[in-house]
């Protein structure tokens, strides 16, 4: 055979979600990450920066929900399993965020941002348990 297809060519969404390998990597990516947004947030002036580019909130949702799916990928257990652990990780670390915000005088502390961490978390979970059911449904011939 001239070609030989590559591993991962026949990669499906629920063989990513199920790789141990890829899932300590989305979990090393998720807490890189997190640092990256605090060491980025409590520089002066670098929020206002980037505040040119998009708002706050845009911000917190794009950041939060990447997090929460990295979060669920690198979990194991069931859609909800994942999605639970997700959402508390993205809690916790918008929570966290928030509380390193309100020792600098050029940030502010606001419970809104980290109500928007949340809520991209529910959304960015609830999308992923439906694309993992779908899968497993494909996968085991259910419809």
């Amino acid at each position: 055979m001239l070609f030989r297809p590559h591993p991962f060519m026949n990669v499906t969404p629920l063989k990513l979600l199920t790789h141990p390998r890829l899932q300590r990597l989305c979990l090393a990516s998720a807490l890189l990450m997190y640092v990256a947004i605090v060491v980025i947030g409590s520089i002066p002036g670098a929020r206002a920066d980037i505040g040119a580019y998009a708002s706050g909130a845009q911000l917190h949702s794009t950041a939060y929900g990447v997090l929460a799916c990295l979060w669920y990928a690198g979990s194991n257990g069931s859609a909800a399993v994942r999605s639970w652990k997700a959402i508390l990780a993205v809690a916790l670390m918008g929570a966290g965020d928030e509380f390193v915000q309100s020792f600098f005088p050029y940030r502010g502390s606001d419970i809104r941002d980290w109500a928007v961490d949340c809520i991209s978390a529910i959304v960015a979970c609830a999308l992923l348990s439906l694309l993992l059911s779908a899968q497993l449904k494909l996968a085991t011939g259910k419809r």
